[in-house]
């Protein structure tokens, strides 16, 4: 009975360690970038969601589903996805602002410019 226990504990504590450094492997992933670095269309665009808008491409606004899992984990709704232009693109490109909460007033931003494959925190 106490080596059943034991055993038990042993798998709790090891799966208890294994989720603790895979959550802080996904948060170490995410840099930060401060503003001032991004590229002007990236500030232009971030200045638009800051005062509502309008934005000049119909997918802005919508909800950002996270599902590459890279950003932290939220309910679904509380990502929305702002298109950064990219000069000479022919389509919406790669380059987005994923902002959390709500998207004028929140403070956090994201800043991809591999479509979703990494992001980086917006420093202000």
């Amino acid at each position: 009975m106490k080596t059943k226990f034991l055993k038990n504990w042993f798998a709790f504590l090891a799966a208890l360690l294994l989720t603790s450094s895979v959550l802080a492997k996904d948060m170490s992933q995410l840099g930060t970038v401060a503003l001032a670095s991004l590229p002007p269309e990236a500030q232009q665009t971030l200045g638009l969601i800051r005062q509502g808008g309008p934005f000049p491409y119909a997918k802005d606004g919508v909800v950002f589903g996270n599902y590459e899992k890279v950003l932290p984990r939220q309910k679904r709704g509380y990502y929305h996805e702002f298109t950064v232009k990219t000069p000479r693109a022919r389509n919406r490109g790669a380059r987005r602002i994923i902002s959390g909460g709500e998207p004028q007033t929140s403070g956090e931003y994201y800043y991809t410019d591999d479509h979703y494959a990494t992001f980086r925190r917006i420093r202000e």
